[in-house]
């Protein structure tokens, strides 16, 4: 059985340098956040700050493939998903609990709708080179 195709390969360069912007972003911005006003919105700040660990362990995972690597990188990506959903529903349903925004409040309105969009594009290369890897071992 073929090994799958590297998730670092191709496109896959730019999907890690996304997220390792967003990790950047989220994290920077939820650490000042926490320092300087938690009392404020301490949920908004604490969910910028898991989006942004998800993030990095995406960003790791998808950098450093192989087998393990990868079922990190779909998981981090699923959980990712599940939470731009669940906390982009809950901020519309909810707004007085999100006096501040969030990396995934309003699906990432914040952020161009980037974090709704990314885990997509991130399970979608993820299934192609998997893919890829099977193709390759056909005869």
């Amino acid at each position: 059985m073929a090994e799958p195709a590297p998730t670092r390969s191709g496109p896959g360069r730019v999907l890690i340098t996304v997220y390792a912007i967003f990790a950047l972003a989220a994290g920077a911005r939820s650490g000042v956040q926490i320092a300087t006003r938690f009392d404020q919105a301490p949920l908004a700040y604490t969910l910028s700050a898991l989006a942004a660990a998800i993030y990095v362990l995406a960003t790791a995972a998808l950098a450093t493939g192989g087998r393990t690597a990868r079922r990190v990188a779909v998981l981090s990506c699923t959980v990712e998903l599940a939470g731009v959903l669940a906390i982009g529903t809950f901020s519309l349903l909810e707004p007085g609990a999100f006096p501040d925004e969030t990396v995934w409040s309003g699906f990432g309105s914040g952020y161009g709708y980037v974090p709704l969009v990314l885990p997509i594009i991130g399970l979608a290369w993820l299934r192609r080179t998997a893919a890829s890897g099977r193709r390759a071992d056909r005869p």
